[in-house]
């Protein structure tokens, strides 16, 4: 990457993003910097002071020049002082909740944060980064605001990075991401909540004055109670369709912390970060701290537009492989548990061929010999294939897998540890736990100290053993099932690290994975959801929303977890959880990348000759699914039933998914659906698909223009007995 360096620009000059240079100014009043996309622009300003503020968050506007206008128009302060400022210090003029506090090596906690210069870097025609250098004027402490572009997606991903040249340790008590500052008349904000089985619960409330905080202490298995996902309405809460809303999401699997502040003058300071509850951060000189990069993108269309803002950027620049394929897949969980030896295994290796998915997945009870993994109390930790159940090891399962040309994969929780187990009584210093107090479980388990680098190789060697004693392993799925309780670490010197460096810990092992294994596909599981956050992301190609595969929760789950991230990463299996029949639970499956867990032996032959051709109506499908633009039609939570379809990008065919959520006599689609994102001018053939066995479509084959049905609609005919249907929709 190239670096222009320029000085001397002309008076009130605009330095745009699509412009590479690296400017020192005498005249630090005259430098705004817009930070521009597609359709949106952030702007700072430099005051006279070398205060770097933020002007203005909203739509571009076509001149350039008017931006400098804005700071004058706009009031965003009050008695004591204004309140934009783009990185809030503490300890000097600004009174408002900081994004950074420090103790310097003196004890002094002051700082004020000056501009210096600012570089803007192209990357390629569509990303640019912006580095803006701040440095306190009495310290030798700088910091370097980060604003990474997404043109074309409307998408930004912000971050920090602290540095210090002090004498001694200089103690973060806190280091936030971000720091926004959004000027509307009023703010709405959408948030999530929940438990196991009941992940991304949904509310909504205006912010008023004073500080919302979302946040989770939880160490591991982090977004088990709050997400860090969240959306903001400005002026009125934004439909799927209109209204101006900003999606954040925090990319970090530790402990995180969101602060909603509507300050006295009605504007909304957003700052986002990890936590510092229990996490004073000490740094020593020299080292530079990068903190996790907060994503978020704006626009005025709608959350509709949001989510495939996000969506796509997620697919083309985050997730692994995300133009790329899917496996569909048998889980062996619900069939077995616990209980299965090579024979039981090799029959649904068998079942796996005749169902028709791509591979078989080996989930939780292959391993250990001393304390067998024969229930949750033993084993985790002994990751050595168990002889009872597997004289022959893994290799026997691979080779079997070939034979029935599908592939392999295998379930590890290599962050966790019983007590029960070998690698407890060798190493017990790995533990996290607290030396003087009674040993606290989760799910019968401890957690690994992944602060420690013995800990990293050994937990990084447990997957890579398994790829280099079993070359044609095609797939991982990874737990982590526990929160930790008693944090202490016996590696760290200082245990307000120690939080922290957990995760940096987990992101070098990930990083080793995937040097070395670069595509091969990971799932991420934490007990559910516990864990779905774009930091984790970047190492897996998908995520386990929930435990609860109940299909009708499943809709509400799947279709809240659509906000932030696209259906590619979203597994979303097939089980006996729930009365419906297996039409519905494969239909909802579906609405994401498809696997199964269920007895294919149990199944009636018009089931299985049912799932059989859904697997094929899947297959046809996918690149709308996987890759397509998707559209929510009609909420499950306001209506009857439930709407939602794909439309691949050059709006020639598309998939629509309907549900009936609700079970009273009378409910059902009784008007027509409006369809979306289709081209108005093209003709579409429409025609029922996924019909189960000796059953007629009562919808008939019709074609329309796009105008019509995007217009008019469709009305799928979902009610009592006929409560899932799926519509092709295809360009002729």
């Amino acid at each position: 990457m190239n670096k222009i360096n320029s000085k001397g620009l002309l008076t009130g000059a605009i330095i745009a993003l699509n412009v590479l240079c690296n400017v020192s100014f005498t005249k630090a009043q005259d430098v705004i910097i817009p930070i521009e996309t597609k359709d949106n622009a952030l702007v700072l300003q430099v005051t006279d002071e070398k205060l770097l503020n933020m002007v203005y968050f909203g739509s571009k506007l076509s001149e350039k020049n008017e931006y400098a206008n804005i700071a004058k128009i706009y009031k965003f302060g009050g008695s004591i002082g204004t309140y934009n400022n783009a990185y809030t210090t503490a300890g000097t003029r600004n009174l408002m909740e900081p994004a950074i506090a420090v103790t310097h090596a003196d004890g002094n906690k002051s700082l004020e944060l000056k501009y210096i210069n600012h570089t803007v870097t192209k990357i390629n025609d569509d990303v640019s980064l912006l580095s803006i250098s701040l440095k306190d004027s009495v310290y030798d402490f700088e910091v370097t605001l980060n604003y990474q572009t997404y043109y074309n997606e409307d998408v930004t991903e912000q971050w920090s990075v602290i540095k210090h040249h002090e004498k001694k340790d200089v103690v973060l008590n806190k280091y936030a991401s971000a720091n926004l500052c959004i000027r509307a008349g009023s703010y709405w904000l959408k948030h999530y909540h929940g438990d196991w089985v009941k992940e991304m619960t949904p509310e909504e409330e205006q912010l008023n004055h004073g500080i919302k905080t979302l946040d989770s202490k939880l160490g591991s298995r982090t977004d088990l109670f709050q997400p860090p996902v969240f959306m903001v309405s400005l002026n009125k809460s934004a439909t799927e369709d209109e209204g101006e809303v900003m999606y954040g999401n925090l990319e970090w699997s530790g402990n995180f912390r969101i602060d909603f502040e509507v300050d006295p003058a009605n504007n909304l300071r957003l700052i986002a970060g990890i936590n510092n509850f229990a996490a004073d951060y000490n740094l020593k000189a020299g080292v530079e701290f990068a903190t996790p990069k907060f994503v978020y993108t704006l626009t005025n269309k709608g959350k509709g537009e949001a989510s495939r803002n996000l969506q796509t950027w997620a697919r083309k620049y985050k997730i692994v492989d995300g133009n790329g394929s899917r496996l569909t897949l048998l889980n062996n969980w619900e069939s077995t548990y616990f209980d299965f030896n090579e024979e039981k295994l090799a029959g649904l290796l068998k079942d796996t061929k005749k169902l028709g998915v791509d591979l078989f997945l080996l989930d939780d009870g292959w391993f250990g010999n001393k304390y067998p993994r024969n229930g949750d109390h033993a084993g985790l930790g002994d990751w050595e294939a168990n002889k009872a159940k597997l004289p022959h090891d893994i290799a026997f399962l691979t080779k079997e897998a070939k034979a029935n040309d599908v592939k392999f994969g295998i379930w590890v929780e290599p962050e966790m540890v019983n007590p029960k187990s070998e690698l407890y009584e060798k190493h017990p210093d790995w533990v996290i736990k607290q030396p003087q107090r009674p040993e606290i479980y989760m799910r019968n388990q401890l957690v690994l100290d992944l602060s420690n680098p013995k800990v990293q190789d050994f937990v990084f060697g447990i997957v890579d053993n398994l790829f280099v004693k079993n070359p044609d392993l095609a797939y991982i799925k990874w737990d982590c099932n526990s929160v930790i309780f008693n944090a202490y670490s016996a590696y760290e010197k200082n245990q307000s690290n120690f939080y922290t460096d957990y995760v940096l810990g987990l992101y070098k092992v990930l990083d080793r994975l995937r040097a070395k294994y670069p595509k091969v596909p990971l799932m991420l599981c934490s007990g559910g959801g516990g864990r779905v956050d774009y930091g984790a992301l970047k190492y897996f190609t998908e995520y386990w929303p929930s435990d609860n595969t109940e299909p009708i929760e499943r809709v509400f789950m799947q279709w809240e977890y659509s906000y932030f991230y696209p259906a590619i990463t979203s597994s979303n299996h097939v089980t006996d959880w729930g009365k419906q029949p297996i039409k519905f639970r494969v239909d909802v499956a579906m609405m994401g990348k498809l696997g199964f867990d269920v007895v294919i032996g149990k199944l009636k032959p018009a089931e299985l000759a049912f799932c059989q051709a859904a697997v094929n109506t899947y297959k046809q499908f996918s690149e709308e699914i996987w890759h397509g633009d998707q559209y929510r039609l009609q909420d499950p939570r306001e209506n009857d039933v439930a709407s939602i379809m794909y439309v691949d990008p050059a709006k020639t065919t598309a998939i629509m998914f309907n549900y009936l959520v609700n079970n009273r006599y009378g409910a059902g689609s009784n008007m027509p659906i409006r369809l979306k994102g289709l081209n108005p001018d093209k003709m579409y053939t429409i025609s029922e698909v996924n019909v189960f066995p000796g059953t007629r479509s009562t919808i008939t084959e019709a074609t329309y223009t796009g105008k019509f049905l995007m217009t008019i609609g469709l009305n799928p005919d979902v009610r009592e007995n006929r409560a899932s249907v799926l519509i092709a929709v295809k360009g002729n």
